[in-house]
């Protein structure tokens, strides 16, 4: 069964008022702020912050090899599959600002992706600035999107397609499938799962709005602090392929666009969200009143209800 669009004329302001924020997510908002005031800033080489994001148990299922990628140089890859007979292959970005994380960093969400939408969870081990900065954690996720295309049928027993991750990972997704169609002739991907990824590297106005001395999770500073590291050029941070909000979205499978109303990357959402529909692609907006930054990674109610909707979404995608 297709997945059912749910297209918005016009966005209900109830869902940005302080009391469409629920009572267990204003519980857990609370003490996150103070900890996201006093915690060091990512980006800088060998620092502390490469560590800030703690893994879960590694899955006994996942497995790493080594593939291909551009210029001769191999690029690792973390392959995850389902209990069932795969139906698809899932192309998953980590996050970490494109500074941190790491592919094995979250098996256990991959797990459940994988369990709910019978598909192989492939997540990419790309490189972290500031020691490279772009293109290359770009270069690496396109080279892994590439091997799935002409691979994922020999190795997996299916060639359907879906792509996505959060944060940095939904940062990296949108410019990949750009990739792939302007470089590759390929528009096969049959979903996009976006989750409050940041699409303008100039900073859109949420990013020093919600980045402020109330943030949670992620400061503007910390923002900033990235940016320098994965594109240190600052003429270059209008480039479509770093600031995706740019780029030309023609072409571009349904997606799935999910944000939290206190994350400073709100509005890179519902840009793109508009911008992805203007191209004539389906795609639906998902706001979660009181999101912070990576909400869905939380034991909070709005966490079960998205990570619920992208696993519907991704299995249905395939269908």
């Amino acid at each position: 069964m297709a997945h059912k669009f749910t297209y918005l004329p016009s966005l209900n302001p109830s869902l940005f008022k302080p009391n469409a924020i629920s009572a267990d997510t204003r519980a857990f908002n609370a003490p996150m702020m103070e900890q996201t005031r006093n915690r060091p800033m990512p980006g800088a080489p060998g620092s502390a912050a490469r560590g800030m994001l703690a893994k879960p148990p590694a899955s006994p299922r996942a497995r790493t090899r080594k593939i291909s990628g551009l210029g001769g140089r191999e690029v690792e890859i973390r392959v995850l599959p389902p209990k069932s007979a795969p139906k698809g292959v899932y192309l998953h970005l980590h996050g970490g600002g494109l500074v941190a994380g790491s592919a094995d960093g979250q098996d256990s969400m991959l797990e459940r992706i994988a369990d709910a939408t019978a598909q192989v969870c492939v997540d990419v081990e790309y490189r972290l600035a500031p020691e490279h900065p772009h293109p290359a954690a770009w270069d690496d996720c396109e080279a892994a999107a590439l091997w799935l295309v002409k691979n994922a049928k020999a190795e997996f027993g299916t060639d359907k397609l879906t792509i996505g991750g959060e944060s940095a990972g939904a940062t990296l997704a949108v410019p990949v499938l750009v990739r792939m169609r302007d470089k590759h002739a390929y528009t096969g991907f049959q979903g996009a799962n976006l989750s409050y990824g940041n699409y303008d590297t100039t900073m859109s106005p949420s990013q020093k709005y919600n980045g402020g001395e109330n943030a949670l999770m992620i400061r503007t500073a910390d923002i900033q602090n990235c940016s320098d590291a994965y594109a240190p050029d600052v003429k270059t941070r209008r480039d479509p392929d770093i600031s995706a909000i740019f780029a030309n979205l023609k072409d571009m499978p349904p997606a799935l666009i999910s944000v939290g109303t206190l994350d400073p990357f709100l509005d890179d959402s519902l840009f793109m969200y508009a911008r992805w529909i203007a191209a004539g692609n389906e795609a639906e907006l998902a706001v979660y009143p009181g999101g912070a930054h990576g909400f869905n990674m939380f034991p909070i109610n709005i966490a079960a209800e998205a990570n619920a909707k992208i696993d519907a979404f991704l299995a249905a995608v395939i269908a």
